[in-house]
């Protein structure tokens, strides 16, 4: 289980600790990144894996990102060539950071999923 302790510490957390932090989460494989998608009605595609991996760098790199606004926009520059944040909502169509953070066996950035802004996720 997650300690949330963790999660508050990584916004002052040093680069070389995030290897730490990215350990400490639950285990996570490509299989089962797979298996939940195909519960969410989507088949992977490289495309897809790329963009998980490059969450689950992000993060181990980073640490937790302080809200879902920083790390799309982080997402939008890395995959501006194909497309930005359209290309990201293709294969993600419930949210590159939620579905995608979901799928990559990360936490899911505060904030991201507020029911007072209508959210219907």
């Amino acid at each position: 289980m997650l300690d949330i302790n963790k999660l508050v510490m990584a916004e002052n957390m040093a680069p070389c600790e995030a290897d730490d932090f990215l350990n400490g989460l639950e285990p996570w494989s490509e299989d089962s990144a797979r298996a939940k998608a195909r519960e969410e009605g989507i088949e992977l595609t490289d495309s897809h894996m790329d963009v998980i991996c490059y969450l689950r760098d992000h993060y181990a790199e980073c640490g937790a990102a302080p809200n879902a606004r920083t790390l799309l926009k982080a997402m939008e520059a890395a995959y501006i060539d194909q497309g930005g944040r359209k290309f990201l909502y293709s294969l993600f169509p419930r949210g590159p950071v939620t579905q995608g953070c979901r799928l990559a066996g990360l936490p899911i950035p505060a904030g991201n999923a507020d029911p007072s802004f209508g959210s219907v996720h």
